[in-house]
């Protein structure tokens, strides 16, 4: 299997944008959608704080209606925020509707940083989007069953088969979650939007491990 791995560096702080294609075969894949057109994230241990989350989801709210209002039925767009940082992915008709789309978000409150990950074309198919939902599922499942990964470090959404990874990570943890997905049917490329943290503040993050539970005598 071919990688190609390129690094888009995000300011401010330590925003790093990993972008890493691994073309596999099959391919993959709703209107427009806050959250990603197909999400897999889970709430408990987020490694964002119960605030970034409100904000996020308000971001990806309001995002959706500006969207919505200026764009409307012409493109299949979605968007994700994590930290602040807003990917817009989907399909729309015309170069003008992608620039348009990305100054909306711009717009919105506490975005920090657009990744604007929009292909100009036509509006996928059902069978693309059901496919796409598959390969989340199967996606969602690899994660979980990694044993040396924390499914709730990472946001992901898939389009067309592209799958773009969020979350707060160590370069460990990116790395490892790379060549799980790779390892999935149906997904032709990754696209890794990280916050990349060292161990050091993984360690001051992280939850305390569970009490192992004692069996009575």
């Amino acid at each position: 299997m071919t990688k190609n791995l390129h690094r888009l560096c995000l300011r401010p702080l330590m925003w790093v944008a990993l972008l890493s294609a691994s073309v596999l075969s099959l391919s993959g894949c709703f209107p427009l959608a806050a959250g990603g057109a197909i999400m897999t994230g889970f709430v408990a241990a987020d490694r964002r704080s119960a605030g970034a989350q409100l904000e996020d989801q308000n971001i990806e709210i309001k995002a959706a209606n500006q969207i919505r209002q200026t764009i409307g039925e012409r493109g299949h767009i979605n968007i994700t925020s994590y930290n602040r940082q807003v990917l817009i992915s989907g399909e729309v008709p015309s170069a003008q509707d992608q620039a348009r789309a990305e100054q909306l978000v711009k717009a919105v409150d506490n975005v920090s940083i657009v990744l604007n990950e929009l292909a100009v074309m036509g509006n996928t198919t059902l069978t693309e989007r059901s496919n796409d939902v598959i390969t989340a599922g199967r996606i969602k499942a690899a994660v979980f069953d990694a044993q040396d990964l924390t499914s709730s470090a990472f946001k992901i959404t898939v389009e067309r088969g592209v799958v773009y990874v969020l979350g707060r990570v160590t370069a460990r943890e990116a790395k490892r979650v790379t060549e799980v997905i790779t390892a999935v049917p149906g997904v032709r490329k990754v696209v890794r939007v990280l916050e990349v943290i060292t161990e050091e503040d993984l360690a001051r993050i992280a939850p305390p491990p569970s009490e192992p539970k004692k069996t009575a005598p």
